[in-house]
Protein backbone atom coordinates (compact mmCIF):
# COMPACT_ATOMS: atom_id res chain seq x y z
CA UNK A 1 0.00 0.00 0.00
CA UNK A 2 1.28 3.53 -0.88
CA UNK A 3 0.68 6.47 1.55
CA UNK A 4 -0.49 10.25 -0.06
CA UNK A 5 -1.43 13.81 1.32
CA UNK A 6 -3.82 15.32 -0.45
CA UNK A 7 -5.14 19.22 0.09
CA UNK A 8 -8.09 21.07 -1.17
CA UNK A 9 -9.53 24.45 -0.01
CA UNK A 10 -11.60 23.76 3.22
CA UNK A 11 -14.27 26.03 1.48
CA UNK A 12 -14.24 24.60 -1.60
CA UNK A 13 -14.32 20.78 -0.91
CA UNK A 14 -13.74 20.06 2.55
CA UNK A 15 -13.66 16.73 4.13
CA UNK A 16 -17.24 17.51 5.07
CA UNK A 17 -18.18 17.58 1.97
CA UNK A 18 -16.32 14.30 1.09
CA UNK A 19 -18.79 12.87 3.96
CA UNK A 20 -21.87 14.35 2.77
CA UNK A 21 -21.69 12.65 -0.65
CA UNK A 22 -23.52 9.49 -1.92
CA UNK A 23 -21.48 6.42 -0.40
CA UNK A 24 -18.97 9.23 0.86
CA UNK A 25 -17.38 8.71 -2.57
CA UNK A 26 -16.10 11.45 -4.70
CA UNK A 27 -13.51 11.64 -7.84
CA UNK A 28 -10.77 14.16 -6.80
CA UNK A 29 -10.78 16.27 -10.30
CA UNK A 30 -9.20 19.14 -11.12
CA UNK A 31 -5.05 18.59 -10.52
CA UNK A 32 -3.47 21.10 -13.22
CA UNK A 33 0.28 19.85 -12.50
CA UNK A 34 1.76 17.26 -14.36
CA UNK A 35 3.95 16.00 -11.92
CA UNK A 36 0.66 15.45 -9.87
CA UNK A 37 -1.31 14.40 -12.31
CA UNK A 38 1.73 11.21 -13.02
CA UNK A 39 0.69 10.32 -9.56
CA UNK A 40 -2.91 10.16 -9.66
CA UNK A 41 -2.15 8.44 -13.45
CA UNK A 42 0.48 5.85 -12.90
CA UNK A 43 0.89 5.35 -8.85
CA UNK A 44 -1.91 5.73 -6.73
CA UNK A 45 -3.58 2.25 -6.47
CA UNK A 46 -6.68 0.79 -5.05
CA UNK A 47 -6.97 0.82 -1.28
CA UNK A 48 -4.12 3.27 -1.06
CA UNK A 49 -4.75 5.60 1.70
CA UNK A 50 -4.12 9.48 2.07
CA UNK A 51 -4.42 12.23 4.73
CA UNK A 52 -7.04 14.98 3.86
CA UNK A 53 -5.23 18.51 4.05
CA UNK A 54 -7.19 21.72 4.31
CA UNK A 55 -5.09 24.15 2.70
CA UNK A 56 -5.67 27.88 2.29
CA UNK A 57 -7.31 28.29 5.19
CA UNK A 58 -6.93 29.77 8.62
CA UNK A 59 -5.35 26.71 10.05
CA UNK A 60 -3.78 24.88 7.55
CA UNK A 61 -3.63 21.03 8.61
CA UNK A 62 -4.48 16.86 8.00
CA UNK A 63 -7.92 16.69 9.12
CA UNK A 64 -8.93 13.11 7.96
CA UNK A 65 -8.36 9.98 6.14
CA UNK A 66 -9.24 9.06 2.74
CA UNK A 67 -9.14 5.93 0.46
CA UNK A 68 -8.51 5.34 -2.85
CA UNK A 69 -11.67 3.45 -4.43
CA UNK A 70 -11.10 4.21 -8.00
CA UNK A 71 -7.76 4.16 -9.51
CA UNK A 72 -6.78 7.17 -11.96
CA UNK A 73 -8.88 7.78 -15.05
CA UNK A 74 -9.30 10.45 -17.67
CA UNK A 75 -10.38 13.86 -15.75
CA UNK A 76 -13.99 14.84 -17.58
CA UNK A 77 -13.43 18.06 -16.01
CA UNK A 78 -11.23 19.04 -18.53
CA UNK A 79 -13.45 18.40 -21.43
CA UNK A 80 -16.62 20.27 -20.06
CA UNK A 81 -16.21 24.13 -21.44
CA UNK A 82 -18.82 24.89 -18.78
CA UNK A 83 -16.38 23.41 -15.76
CA UNK A 84 -14.50 24.73 -13.06
CA UNK A 85 -11.37 23.10 -14.89
CA UNK A 86 -11.88 22.87 -18.49
CA UNK A 87 -8.35 22.76 -20.53
CA UNK A 88 -9.38 23.13 -24.01
CA UNK A 89 -6.11 21.57 -25.02
CA UNK A 90 -7.20 18.15 -23.27
CA UNK A 91 -8.72 15.68 -25.89
CA UNK A 92 -10.67 12.82 -24.81
CA UNK A 93 -9.06 10.66 -27.25
CA UNK A 94 -5.46 11.75 -25.43
CA UNK A 95 -6.23 12.72 -22.24
CA UNK A 96 -4.03 15.13 -20.54
CA UNK A 97 -5.46 15.31 -16.76
CA UNK A 98 -6.40 12.38 -14.67
CA UNK A 99 -8.24 11.84 -11.25
CA UNK A 100 -9.22 9.25 -9.01
CA UNK A 101 -11.95 8.06 -6.90
CA UNK A 102 -11.67 8.53 -2.77
CA UNK A 103 -13.97 7.41 -0.14
CA UNK A 104 -13.79 9.13 3.55
CA UNK A 105 -12.64 6.88 5.81
CA UNK A 106 -12.43 8.54 9.61
CA UNK A 107 -11.85 12.11 10.80
CA UNK A 108 -8.24 12.70 12.57
CA UNK A 109 -9.00 13.24 16.72
CA UNK A 110 -7.65 16.60 15.94
CA UNK A 111 -6.01 18.55 12.99
CA UNK A 112 -2.64 18.31 13.08
CA UNK A 113 -1.24 21.45 11.19
CA UNK A 114 1.02 22.46 9.31
CA UNK A 115 3.17 24.44 11.73
CA UNK A 116 3.27 21.54 14.34
CA UNK A 117 4.28 19.41 11.08
CA UNK A 118 7.09 21.79 10.58
CA UNK A 119 8.41 21.57 13.85
CA UNK A 120 9.22 18.50 13.94
CA UNK A 121 12.43 17.22 12.93
CA UNK A 122 11.86 13.32 12.31
CA UNK A 123 9.70 15.12 9.46
CA UNK A 124 12.16 17.41 7.68
CA UNK A 125 12.26 15.75 4.43
CA UNK A 126 8.80 15.32 3.71
CA UNK A 127 7.97 17.39 0.83
CA UNK A 128 4.61 18.81 2.20
CA UNK A 129 7.33 20.63 4.97
CA UNK A 130 9.65 21.54 2.67
CA UNK A 131 9.89 25.38 1.30
CA UNK A 132 8.29 25.66 -1.60
CA UNK A 133 6.85 22.31 -2.46
CA UNK A 134 3.47 23.71 -3.51
CA UNK A 135 2.25 20.37 -4.74
CA UNK A 136 -1.54 19.19 -3.99
CA UNK A 137 -0.49 15.50 -4.42
CA UNK A 138 2.43 14.40 -2.24
CA UNK A 139 3.49 10.92 -1.38
CA UNK A 140 4.11 10.22 1.99
CA UNK A 141 6.67 7.40 3.42
CA UNK A 142 5.11 4.71 5.68
CA UNK A 143 7.37 5.99 8.90
CA UNK A 144 5.86 10.09 8.35
CA UNK A 145 2.50 8.42 8.06
CA UNK A 146 2.91 6.16 11.35
CA UNK A 147 4.46 9.47 12.86
CA UNK A 148 1.49 11.46 11.91
CA UNK A 149 -1.16 9.08 12.94
CA UNK A 150 0.26 8.60 16.43
CA UNK A 151 0.36 12.40 16.60
CA UNK A 152 -3.78 12.11 17.34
Amino acid sequence: MNYWLMKSEPDVFGLEHLKNRPKQTEHWDGVRNYQARNMLRDQMKLGDQAFFYHSNCDEPGIVGIIEVVREGYPDFTAFDPEAKYHDPKSDPDNPRWYMVDVKYVRDLARNITLKELKEMPELEDMPLVRKGNRLSIMPVDKEHWDLIVGLE
